[in-house]
C-alpha cells in the first residue's frame, strides 16, 4: 500500500514533502508525493526561488496515475501545504477516488496555514477550502493551535479552549483532530487528540533553539499517518509519533542546524530513544 502526499517541496532543507517522505519510508511505508510547490529553500531563509505548481497540473498527475491503475495502490492520503485554494479540489477529488477503490483509506488533512507569531501566510481563500470542503473529509486532522483558532473562530488559550475547539471541528465531520503547538505549563509543549471517545494529551520538554527549525508539523503529521497505517490506535500513535519528533528535534538542537536532522536522527523516527505516554484527560 502507498501513501498518495499533497504537500510543498523544497530542494533545500525539510518542509512538506521534502520532511514527510524519507521518516515515512524509514518506517517501511511507500509514498507518492505530489508536490504543490518546488521551491529552491522554505520561505524562512528570507529569499527563495520557485512557484506554485497549477491546480491543472496536479490533476493531470491524480488523473495519469489513475488512467495507469496506479492510483488504486494508494491506501491512504496525507496533505498539508497547498499553496493555492484551487488545489483543494483536486486534493478532494483524490481523496474520493482513493476512497472508492478503498473505504477504509485514512485521510490525514494538516491545515497549514500560518501559526502564532507569523499570523496567516497562505492564500486568504485557503481557510474556506479547509472548512467547507476537505476537513469532512479528513480521517484525522492536524491543525496547530493558531489555525485551529483560524477554523472555529475560538480562542485557544488552554488545553480546555483546544478540546472545545475540536469539538467543533468533530461536528464538522472530522474523524479525530490532533491539535500540535500548544503550551501545557511552564517549559513543557503538548499534542491534543480528541474523538469522540475522548481526549489524550502527550506532554515533551520545551527544546529551545536560537533559530526554530521549519517542518516539525509535517514530520509529526506524517510520522502520525505512518503508525495509525501499522494498526496503532490513535492515542499511541500519537504518543510514538510525538516521541519521535522530540528525538529528532533534540538531535537537531545538539546539532545545531536550522533544518531538521531526519538522516542523522533517523533512529528516532524507528525507535525513539523517550517515550512520552498519553494521558487521558478527564
Amino acid at each position: 500500500m502507498k501513501i498518495l502526499s499533497f504537500q510543498s517541496a523544497v530542494a533545500f532543507g525539510h518542509v512538506g514533502n521534502s520532511a514527510a517522505v524519507f521518516p515515512l519510508q524509514r518506517m517501511g511505508l511507500d509514498v507518492c508525493p505530489v508536490d504543490t510547490v518546488q521551491f529552491s529553500n522554505h520561505p524562512g531563509y528570507g529569499t527563495w526561488k520557485g512557484a506554485c505548481l497549477p491546480a491543472e497540473q496536479l490533476a493531470l498527475v491524480v488523473e495519469g496515475l489513475s488512467e495507469a491503475g496506479l492510483l488504486e495502490r494508494c491506501g491512504a492520503v496525507l496533505s498539508g501545504y497547498l499553496g493555492q485554494a484551487a488545489t483543494g479540489a483536486v486534493l478532494a477529488d483524490a481523496v474520493g477516488r482513493i476512497k472508492a477503490h478503498h473505504s477504509e483509506a485514512i485521510y490525514l488533512c494538516d491545515p497549514v496555514m500560518g501559526d502564532d507569531g507569523t499570523g496567516l501566510y497562505v492564500d486568504p481563500a485557503l481557510p474556506e477550502i479547509f472548512s467547507t470542503l476537505l476537513l469532512p473529509l479528513a480521517d484525522l486532522a492536524t491543525p496547530n493551535r493558531f489555525e485551529l483558532g483560524i477554523l472555529t473562530g475560538l480562542s485557544i488559550d488552554s488545553v480546555e479552549d483546544a478540546v472545545r475547539a475540536a469539538n467543533a471541528l468533530l461536528s464538522r465531520g472530522a474523524g479525530a483532530v490532533v491539535v500540535t503547538s500548544l503550551p501545557a505549563g511552564e517549559n513543557m509543549i503538548a499534542c491534543l487528540a480528541v474523538t469522540g471517545d475522548g481526549a489524550w494529551m502527550v506532554r515533551t520538554p520545551l527544546l529551545r533553539f536560537k533559530i526554530a527549525p521549519n517542518g516539525a508539523g509535517d514530520l509529526l503529521s506524517a510520522l502520525l499517518l505512518g503508525h495509525r497505517l501499522k494498526g496503532r490506535a490513535l492515542p499511541e500513535a500519537l504518543s510514538m509519533a510525538v516521541s519521535s519528533l522530540y528525538g529528532v528535534l533534540d538531535k537537531t538542537r545538539q546539532e545545531g542546524g536550522r533544518e531538521l536532522a531526519l538522516v542523522a536522527a533517523q533512529n528516532e523516527i524507528a525507535v525513539p530513544t523517550r517515550f512520552f505516554p498519553p494521558l487521558r484527560l478527564p
